[in-house]
């Protein structure tokens, strides 16, 4: 299903049959780093490492390539953002306790995420439901192995989230100039702008930094957006320094061949290790564009518990893809990402009780009967 780089093959790399010896070495390497990969999770994050080989894009041998930074040995392991806590629970018209939000944090955070985002530190009178960030930003309780992220529009928001001691922070502009100007009541060229002046504040401060752009397969305003947009917009994002872009199919409309056609587009711009894909369900296209984009080279996915989540701006828009589902899915696939899928669904079983509403999962509503039968003998 997935195109494995292979680090030895004379397409790549200069040809040393003459020297066997060498060849059988290098293979022995590769493999152990496989193994070590696989079972230590070297590529937890998907940070780079050293690259033991010479290759043909930079003939820089096994030290730093000067074209792409450090060479990363093909990963089986997608890093998971869960996005339920903000993303998941900002459309939710209930309000939801503050101690709810918590526990619910509190539960992901046992599942095994290494990033979760968390809060919105937006004005409540657009987003009521994202009124107590810092009380929930202030109260969990942190885990060293997890990054706990917050969406910022500006420089209010940016420093309530460092009095609530925000390590990570998540900016945001649109491929879309109609849906930019209603979701973050400036134009692209502004919110870019915008985004780029609170990377320096994090960059001072020493947090992690990503950056979402939303609509990239299409609007509810302007309707289909053109891929070229789409890359000429990542491109003046990620010239600001940003670690990496999230881009959001807001309003579920992406299918695979559009999603292949952007990565291939992207993946003559920057690494796709450093590209995560935002899915919602609108369409059923999700899981089908996650494993396009996968076997495109993509290795972050966000995604949302019991598929809870839309967008107060893309009237229409169901949540994003369910976890529960994407983990599934990973598992038959053979892709690690460290989350336990029966103490996921029991958590994306706990806050749909506390909204009131069913799960959209459907990993969830088949396996939770049995784990409950589990749980209780």
């Amino acid at each position: 299903m997935f195109t494995k780089v292979n680090y030895l093959s004379s397409n790549n790399y200069m040809n040393i049959a003459p020297f066997p010896f060498l060849f059988a070495l290098f293979e022995e390497i590769h493999a152990l780093l496989r193994f070590v990969e696989k079972r230590l999770c070297f590529a937890l994050t998907n940070r780079q490492i050293i690259c033991f080989t010479y290759c043909r894009n930079c003939m820089n041998g096994p030290f730093r390539c000067l074209r792409r930074g450090f060479h990363q040995i093909a990963s089986d392991f997608v890093s998971i953002v869960e996005v339920g806590p903000r993303d998941g629970l900002q459309n939710v018209s209930k309000v939801i306790p503050t101690e709810a939000k918590v526990e619910f944090v509190n539960r992901l955070s046992a599942c095994g995420f290494r990033h979760i985002e968390i809060a919105s530190f937006v004005s409540p009178k657009w987003v009521p439901q994202m009124g107590d960030s810092a009380k929930v930003f202030t109260n969990i309780t942190q885990s060293p192995t997890v990054t706990y992220w917050a969406i910022v529009p500006n420089a209010k928001g940016f420093e309530a989230a460092t009095t609530s001691g925000v390590k990570a922070i998540a900016v945001g502009t649109s491929a879309s100039e109609t849906f930019c100007r209603k979701n973050w009541n400036q134009s692209i060229e502004q919110s870019i702008a915008t985004s780029a002046s609170l990377l320096n504040k994090a960059q001072t401060a020493k947090m992690d930094t990503r950056a979402y752009i939303s609509n990239v397969m299409g609007c509810p305003y302007e309707g289909e957006v053109s891929l070229t947009k789409v890359v000429s917009v990542v491109e003046n994002v990620l010239s600001h320094g940003f670690e990496y872009v999230s881009l959001g199919d807001t309003n579920g409309v992406g299918t695979p061949n559009r999603w292949r056609s952007l990565l291939k587009q992207l993946d003559k711009l920057v690494p796709l290790k450093d590209v995560a894909v935002h899915c919602h369900d609108t369409y059923g296209q999700a899981l089908p564009n996650i494993l396009s984009s996968l076997e495109c080279g993509v290795r972050i996915v966000d995604s949302s518990v019991a598929g809870l989540g839309g967008c107060p701006y893309a009237p229409g828009a169901s949540g994003n893809v369910a976890t529960e589902d994407l983990v599934y899915m990973l598992q038959g696939l053979g892709m690690a990402c460290d989350v336990d899928l029966e103490s996921l669904i029991v958590t994306g079983d706990y806050i749909c009780g506390v909204i009131g509403k069913e799960t959209e999962s459907k990993v969830g509503r088949a396996l939770l009967p049995g784990i409950k039968n589990k749980l209780n003998h």
